[in-house]
């Protein structure tokens, strides 16, 4: 019994102290579940529709636990990788995050701004599409096979100060300098510090190289009187305090982080590669037709009595000119320089040059398979000559197909970049320099609206008449003001040729090196010109003559007006002014006007009547190609021709009314997407437009085709 005792005893205590030992190990647990949850990385993201307008919706973080500070990586790639608050986000469209904090736990987070206004609605509904065409046209087919490697990178990056730049900053300055320069730092040292008016901050070192300090201890970094707010770019040294040499070449980022690329887009490619094909093809026609075309477009050889169309050569010229020279000439050349370089004007040139030759093969095509009514009016353009001209090689069905697309393209092209766009630029550039128009877009676009219906509902002659005093009365002042800058800047251009010549071979990094700047240069020609689209080719087909070649002869003149000389006179005026840096930050026509404003302080007014009637000779020329891709698809009747052009009357009042971003850009890839039934169809055609051009030749040289002036 005592061992019974003894032992009932002993295990009571064993059970006892197991018991103390549990519960102490499972409250250490629990502790320890808490202290990490209460680590954990965790958050939501609130978001904010602060207006009616597209594009203006606010995703604000709210992060709790883990170590500060937080990396915020953005779906938008212009926000910074330290902002908590993500702004411009399209309604209706998810907004992803991931945040990291110091020890590198992440955690991700959505959201979607809800659309509230009709626009956002509208700009919800499109944005996908415009992905998903922007997915096939911009395609880079290169990069993906690996030929080369799409991320920008550099040898040298910018020290600047780690605020999120905004209107509460007054001034930063330096504080101290951590390092001396030209001393070696590891990515991740602390090299200086900066205060501003609301708090000091550090700044580390990105990635492993040398300092070179080009802003002392003391000196400003910004300063809200020598600035308008904190958005605009400082003007002490861009906002650095100095540069990074990097041991190692390091991708170029966005401020949100990513890699910043560069692409060879495949319809850029396409352009390119027709263009080139048909130069070679047609043995260089571009320049040694161009003496003949001068000729034909001053009327030497226009036979009164026999020619058959609606229009003169001259006339179709600048009806198609007038769909080409504006907004592209003045804001796309901007785009390119600020993005590219000055390099980027050589390959607009060259793309130039190269597409006079698709011009000449597309609107010799358009001329000869055109159809002519019993009332006289003309039907022509890529729609017929695929669906005629492949039916005769035995693709009937290939080229029935290829008509329609291009059709299809045609029409909405017409409706948003030959038109919602172009009102919207209209308005917004007239609304900027007379402030009391702003939130009228509506009666504007009215107004507008019954302008271009007295002259589109008058046809193809109507608008001929229209476009050839408008367009070459716009091209002479816009020509003269940059023979003003350049002449005034004349002991300059040798300096200036030389930063083209050498920036289109030996382009910063930045800029996505050779290749970026080669494609930026032949992109922007391509919207400016759309050589190989196919569109001009419809204001071609009108043209009173009955040799097909001698219209195709004088269109390959656009493309050197246009962009040979038109978009050289731009770029050298923004070279010349200093502003292809783009230190403040500006758009397309807002650089361009600011270039201009620097040597002829009035004329961005007057840049500004040009805009609205570049807009408007555009508009009445894509009413033209959109009407005749409508009739192709819905009949040549006047109730059909009568029905589009009052739905393009309507988009008219829509784009000067709301901000339908999507809907412009889709439009304007539609535009583009022209190109891919339009080569592929003059590609296959071209033999026969080859022979027609030895014929052609024959003829001048024998006489049988002769100069009446």
């Amino acid at each position: 019994m005592n061992y019974s005792v003894k032992e009932n005893s002993t295990t009571k205590k064993l059970l006892q102290k197991s018991g103390v030992f549990l519960f102490t190990l499972l409250l250490s647990i629990l502790f320890s579940f808490t202290a990490f949850s209460q680590n954990e990385l965790t958050g939501k993201l609130e978001t904010i529709n602060p207006s009616p307008s597209i594009n203006d919706g606010i995703v604000v973080a709210k992060i709790q636990g883990g170590t500060p500070p937080y990396r915020y990586y953005w779906s938008n790639a212009g926000t910074p990788i330290v902002a908590d608050t993500c702004k411009g986000n399209t309604e209706g469209a998810a907004v992803s995050l991931t945040v990291k904090d110091a020890n590198d736990q992440e955690a991700k987070f959505s959201a979607t701004v809800e659309p509230e206004s009709g626009g956002e609605n509208l700009n919800a509904t499109f944005t996908p599409l415009v992905g998903a065409m922007a997915t096939v046209l911009f395609f880079d087919p290169f990069a993906a096979i690996g030929i080369y490697d799409p991320k920008i990178k550099i040898k040298e990056g910018k020290i600047k100060p780690p605020y999120v730049m905004d209107k509460s900053l007054t001034q930063i300055t330096v504080k101290k300098w951590l390092v001396e320069d030209k001393a070696k730092v590891k990515k991740g040292d602390m090299i200086a510090t900066v205060t501003s008016n609301k708090d000091d901050r550090e700044i580390y070192a990105q990635f492993d190289g040398t300092v070179n300090i080009v802003l002392k201890e003391g000196m400003t970094v910004y300063d809200v009187n020598q600035n308008k707010d904190a958005r605009d770019v400082v003007r002490t040294n861009g906002g650095a305090l100095g540069t990074i040499d990097y041991d190692q070449e390091q991708p170029l980022l966005n401020p949100n982080g990513t890699p910043q690329t560069k692409s060879i887009p495949l319809v850029v490619f396409w352009l390119v590669l027709g263009a080139t094909f048909f130069t070679i093809k047609m043995n260089f026609i571009n320049f040694r037709g161009f003496k003949h075309a001068i000729d034909l477009v001053s009327g030497k050889f226009d036979d009164p009595s026999h020619d058959h169309g609606e229009v003169s050569h001259f006339q179709a010229l600048t009806t198609a000119l007038s769909a080409t020279v504006g907004l592209g000439n003045i804001a796309s050349v901007a785009i390119a320089i600020s993005v590219g370089g000055p390099g980027a004007t050589f390959w607009m040139i060259t793309a130039g040059l190269l597409g006079m030759s698709s011009k000449f093969v597309e609107c010799t095509l358009g001329v000869k398979y055109r159809i002519i009514d019993k009332e006289g009016t003309v039907f022509g353009g890529p729609m017929y000559y695929l669906s005629q001209g492949l039916a005769k090689k035995r693709m009937g069905t290939l080229g029935k197909i290829l008509a329609v697309v291009f059709a299809v393209l045609c029409v909405g092209g017409s409706f948003g970049g030959g038109n919602m766009f172009q009102v919207n630029q209209a308005f917004d550039q007239l609304q900027g320099q007379i402030p009391a128009l702003a939130g009228n877009g509506v009666w504007f676009g009215i107004g507008f609206a019954v302008i271009v219906g007295v002259v589109i509902i008058g046809g193809i002659k109507s608008i001929a008449k229209v476009t050839d005093k408008i367009v070459p009365f716009m091209c002479g002042i816009y020509v003269l003001a940059a023979l003003t800058v350049i002449v005034i800047n004349i002991e300059s251009v040798g300096d200036a040729l030389m930063l083209i010549f050498d920036g289109a071979f030996n382009a910063e990094a930045a800029a996505g090196g050779f290749i970026g700047v080669l494609i930026q240069g032949f992109r922007r020609a391509a919207f400016s010109n759309e050589a190989g689209v196919g569109s001009a080719s419809i204001a071609h087909s009108a043209a009173k003559t009955d040799e097909p070649v001698s219209e195709g002869i004088v269109a390959l003149l656009e493309p050197f007006i246009d962009t040979v000389i038109v978009c050289t006179m731009t770029a050298l005026v923004i070279i010349f002014t200093g502003e292809y840096a783009n230190q403040e930050g500006l758009s397309g026509a807002l650089l361009t006007s600011r270039a201009f404003g620097k040597s002829i302080p009035w004329f961005p007014y007057v840049l500004t009547v040009a805009i609205v009637l570049f807009a408007f000779s555009t508009m009445v020329s894509w009413s033209y190609y959109g009407e005749r891709a409508w009739s192709y698809l819905f009949g040549q009747g006047k109730i059909a021709s009568l029905v589009y052009k009052g739905i393009f009357l309507i988009f008219v009042v829509i784009g000067a009314s709301i901000e339908l971003g999507a809907v412009v850009d889709f439009s304007d890839m539609m535009i583009l997407g022209m190109a891919f039934p339009n080569i592929l169809g003059l590609i296959l055609l071209s033999p026969e437009v080859r022979k027609d051009l030895r014929t052609y030749f024959n003829k001048v040289k024998s006489g049988e085709i002769k100069k009446f002036k």
